[in-house]
């Protein structure tokens, strides 16, 4: 049985907190009859500031997610959590030790520190900026692009193409729209990048209708009739393309951008075995 009460996750940093907080977030989900209550204590500094964020949790059905980088204020943490019969989680001293022990190099233990600008900052800035240039068919950069999103108005091609641009993947999409032929390099570009996207109907009927609410569109985008015909076109599309199809009502962005990944891959990794196998 859930608890009556809400669960506290307090989430302490000498930063942000930004990565206790997706940390946080991936536990919500696992459990998904409870109530969370989200309390942040970023930019902690001395132990007092420690202090002052545990009282607060004292007694109280509530969870200590940290992460604090110098291991004065770590141990320190650890010490005042027990101390006050706290559960609590480090975040990053058991990784960090473990990195040092294996590279043989100290950490930097600088509170906030950014990743480098290396080649793969540069490629993930690429990335972002190609699926912008190309996002909703605009363009002819499909022959450039390392994935393919194709779809009907509303199934995520747009926030895919970011997320995925951010992850270092170039991405293109074309949305499908009955009556549009879709590109004609569509069906000569390497096939296996691409992927199909769908989406339960009466789902995207109610996406559809909340964005007519607040643009004051056509009523017939939202309409359950139209939006079967236009399913039953991108189905069409799609087994010409012969390209997997992802359904997207319930999952997140990430999630199904990892599982598009992995399809592209391997799709990719089919191909490279079946050239070996025949040469």
């Amino acid at each position: 049985m859930p608890l009556m009460n809400p669960v506290e996750l307090h989430m302490v940093s000498d930063s942000t907190g930004e990565t206790a907080q997706r940390l946080v977030q991936a536990l919500e989900a696992q459990f998904p009859d409870q109530e969370f209550v989200e309390i942040r204590h970023p930019r902690v500094e001395t132990v007092a500031d420690l202090q002052l964020a545990v009282e607060r949790m004292k007694g109280r059905a509530a969870v200590i997610i940290y992460t604090l980088v110098e291991p004065e204020l770590r141990e320190s943490m650890r010490t005042l959590c027990r101390n006050a019969k706290l559960h609590y989680c480090d975040l990053l001293g058991h990784p960090i030790e473990a990195v040092a022990r294996v590279s043989g190099q100290a950490a930097r233990m600088k509170p906030g520190a950014r990743p480098p600008l290396n080649d793969a900052y540069f490629r993930r800035m690429s990335a972002i900026e190609f699926a912008v240039k190309y996002d909703d068919g605009v363009g002819s950069g499909l022959s450039e692009a390392d994935i393919i999103l194709v779809g009907v108005s509303r199934t995520s091609k747009t926030p895919l193409s970011i997320y995925l641009g951010y992850l270092g993947y170039k991405t293109a999409n074309v949305p499908l729209v009955k009556g549009i032929d879709p590109p004609p390099e569509l069906f000569t570009v390497d096939q296996a990048k691409i992927v199909g996207l769908t989406i339960d109907a009466q789902r995207l009927s109610e996406i559809r209708g909340e964005r007519i609410r607040w643009m004051r569109g056509d009523r017939s985008y939202a309409s359950l009739v139209e939006i079967y015909d236009e399913l039953d076109y991108a189905a069409q599309v799609h087994r010409r393309l012969g390209c997997p199809v992802l359904e997207v009502s319930e999952h997140s962005i990430e999630e199904i951008s990892h599982r598009i990944i992995r399809l592209v891959e391997q799709r990719e990794a089919e191909v490279t075995a079946l050239s070996k196998t025949v040469s």
